[in-house]
């Protein structure tokens, strides 16, 4: 799948481990996105771990302060 620019949709799929498009996509329930271009949704999984490091930084910065 190429980048067109033409207002595509890509998904990541759970499921298959796969980039799809609005033609061919799972149901939401198996998918991250949309995103706007293929190499975003290959690269989900790897978004969500980062997402994941921060918050759970965040969370045990604020578990650790006084009330």
């Amino acid at each position: 799948m190429s980048d067109s620019g033409s207002g595509e949709r890509y998904f990541w799929c759970l499921r298959h481990h796969r980039i799809e498009t609005d033609a061919d996509v799972c149901a939401a329930r198996y998918v991250l996105g949309p995103y706007a271009s293929a190499h975003d949704a290959e690269h989900a999984l790897e978004k969500v771990r980062q997402r994941n490091e921060e918050w759970d930084a965040e969370d045990a910065r604020w578990a650790g302060e006084e009330r």
